[in-house]
């Protein structure tokens, strides 16, 4: 059982740390049973989680000992975010990693930091306890919390190194496209 089989099995059987994920966007219970994805070369993907838009987290096939996550999103949206579970779970704790995509300028790393730090000030604002959640979290998962800074430098790297293997296939068997989004701060008004 490798690392991340062992931290799957962990979040699986604590109702409180599932729980507790789950408001981070990261459930275990909305993985879809059955659902059958692939990748552009042709590799099987399995489902591990899901998340309350309708996004999947996807696993890739091992390789030495590692299972790199891919992320589908309902838009039609695809592509790796980490190249294991345990890299995932930090950037899914620790960052408003979806919306840091969004805003990232098609992939810029200067844009991707930027967005991050006012995407964490509005975090804070919003839900004052962020920090005692994430070290609670991270503690019962034995995680570390990385800043977010570094979580979307690591996130811009993963999803730069999406290759076929990592492209999941859309329910009309296409190609999904890139997690990158184009806009480099929100269209109306800009960050507060």
């Amino acid at each position: 059982m490798t690392r991340c089989d062992r931290l799957l099995s962990l979040i699986r059987s604590s109702s409180d740390t599932a729980e507790a994920l789950a408001s981070f966007g990261f459930d275990v219970h909305r993985a879809p049973p059955g659902a059958r994805w692939r990748s552009v070369s042709g590799r099987g993907l399995e489902a591990v989680a899901g998340e309350f838009t309708g996004g999947t987290y996807l696993w890739c096939p091992e390789e030495s000992g590692r299972r790199a996550v891919v992320f589908a999103g309902s838009e039609g949206e695809g592509g790796l975010i980490a190249g294991d579970l345990a890299s995932a779970l930090e950037t899914v704790i620790g960052l408003e990693w979806q919306d840091v995509l969004t805003f990232s300028g098609g992939g810029d790393a200067e844009t991707m930091r930027v967005s991050a730090g006012h995407l964490e000030r509005r975090l804070r604002r919003d839900r004052p306890e962020i920090d005692r959640e994430r070290a609670h979290l991270a503690a019962a998962l034995g995680l570390r919390v990385v800043p977010p800074a570094d979580l979307a430098a690591r996130l811009r790297d993963a999803v730069a190194r999406t290759g076929p293997d990592h492209t999941p296939l859309d329910d009309d068997g296409l190609p999904c496209d890139t997690l990158f989004g184009g806009y480099t701060e929100p269209r109306a008004g800009g960050w507060p």
